[in-house]
């Protein structure tokens, strides 16, 4: 049989790069603008034991103004008609707009199968975008990141199952997870593409200076004067064997202290550099007191999905070295509980010190990252966690807990179907969450639960 697939949606969601990614090359061009692509092409996908046609779509108007507008809306039209299936993407960072549920009723008369991505979902998912999604009707999206390559695995096996039937996720829930999304996930993780890695930190911490190590070159300005960074400088070398690509950002000060256009600019950067790292070291200046921005700093990194790793520079300057690791480890435990069980990394970046323990972790935290639990462990965790503990009456009837699966990693992500979802206290689900990360090793990363009615 052959298949195509249709890439469709309104501007800006990112079709191109999901096009992109799925056929392996930059052949779509990719721009933030709405209404870059303006006819369809295609390409073909050959991957995960499939073979199979790809369209990229125009953003779909459904309420074309000019004639333009109308010749994309035909060209679109006339690529479903050639199509097996369609691959129905949304903006999970802006929202499920009016223009989604007038596409979503259009598809409805194609009788085609429909897979609905929720793209762009690398950082936190709101609740709002999770309730409003269902109103579209396809049920659970798989959520993507295209630009980055996560949840991609995921998809294939929604495509497989669309093509070829495959047996419901309750139905396989205790056989061993399936080997193709492992390779599949091996092949975003190949070692032909360089760990990213974001550096990030208050100025003067010393952010430059640790890079300079690691590359082995006096590459970037440093200096005692904070602040000497203005742009998010992108390196590309080999950190002891490993291809790494690191995003070198201006300190990041407080909003009330960002004075000129410059460094508001910088500080921008900044924050596009974490979302296009795989891995953020929050570099702490040891000799200086444990601010709110550093945490601050942290947290986001959290917020927007990625591992976290917390180093402490300047090592060499610190006295009593014991007394200070456990005043900041105590500081941070209880300041940062969204990432329990995170490691201290101390470092000197003058004197090389520490450098292979910073990459070790590095190293770590990005397994951990792409950690995917079978579903068969996953339940016989939940029964347990259960057992010792079952969630709270409501209206005097238990909650149900009655199914819990992994959609998605980088971040490990897991969606668990019960009974009144919206009644299951938040602190039940922080137990939840603490019992993931305690069981299945989950330190350093996100955990992303997501609560489903069943």
């Amino acid at each position: 049989m052959d298949i195509s697939l249709s890439i469709v949606g309104r501007p800006n969601v990112g079709k191109s790069t999901l096009f992109n990614r799925l056929v392996g090359k930059r052949t779509a061009i990719v721009n933030n603008s709405p209404g870059v692509t303006r006819d369809f092409q295609e390409g073909k996908s050959v991957t995960y034991g499939m073979s199979f046609k790809v369209i990229d779509t125009a953003g779909w108007d459904t309420r074309p103004e000019s004639e333009l507008d109308e010749n994309i809306f035909r060209m679109t039209r006339k690529a479903l008609e050639n199509s097996t299936a369609l691959l129905f993407t949304v903006d999970a960072r802006t929202g499920i707009l009016p223009v989604d549920l007038e596409i979503s009723q259009r598809l409805r008369k194609q009788n085609l199968p429909v897979i609905l991505v929720a793209n762009k979902s690398e950082s936190r998912i709101h609740d709002c975008f999770e309730t409003d999604v269902r109103r579209l009707g396809w049920g659970e999206p798989v959520y993507i990141s295209a630009e980055h390559g996560t949840g991609i695995s995921n998809l294939m096996e929604q495509i497989q199952q669309c093509m070829y039937s495959f047996p419901s996720e309750e139905e396989v829930a205790d056989l061993p997870e399936a080997t193709q999304a492992k390779d599949w996930d091996a092949a975003v993780l190949d070692n032909t593409k360089p760990l990213r890695i974001a550096v990030i930190g208050r100025p003067n911490a010393g952010k430059s200076s640790l890079i300079n190590q690691i590359v082995g070159d006096e590459r970037l300005l440093t200096g005692t004067t904070p602040g000497i960074t203005r742009d998010a400088i992108s390196i590309r070398t080999k950190w002891e064997g490993t291809e790494v690509e690191i995003y070198d950002t201006a300190g990041m000060r407080r909003k009330s202290r960002v004075v000129d256009d410059i460094e508001k600019e910088s500080v921008s950067e900044g924050l596009r550099a974490i979302r296009f790292s795989e891995i953020v070291i929050v570099l702490i200046d040891a000799t200086s007191p444990l601010d709110t921005q550093d945490l601050r700093i942290a947290d986001m990194a959290e917020r927007e999905g990625r591992g976290v790793v917390i180093a402490i520079n300047k090592w060499d300057l610190v006295k009593d070295k014991t007394a200070r690791q456990r005043e900041l480890n105590h500081k941070i435990e209880t300041s940062l509980p969204q990432l329990k069980g995170i490691k201290l990394v101390c470092v000197s970046a003058l004197y090389k010190r520490g450098l292979m323990s910073l990459l070790r972790e590095v190293r770590n935290i990005h397994e951990i990252w792409n950690y995917r639990v079978s579903t068969g462990e996953l339940n016989k965790w939940l029964e347990h966690m259960v057992y010792k503990h079952p969630p709270p009456a409501v209206a005097g009837l238990r909650i149900k807990l009655r199914f819990i699966s992994q959609i998605n990693n980088r971040p490990p992500t897991f969606v668990l179907k019960c009974s009144k979802p919206k009644a299951l206290p938040t602190s039940y689900k922080r137990y939840l969450i603490n019992g993931l990360r305690n069981r299945f090793n989950l330190r350093g990363t996100p955990i992303r639960l997501l609560l489903r009615n069943h």
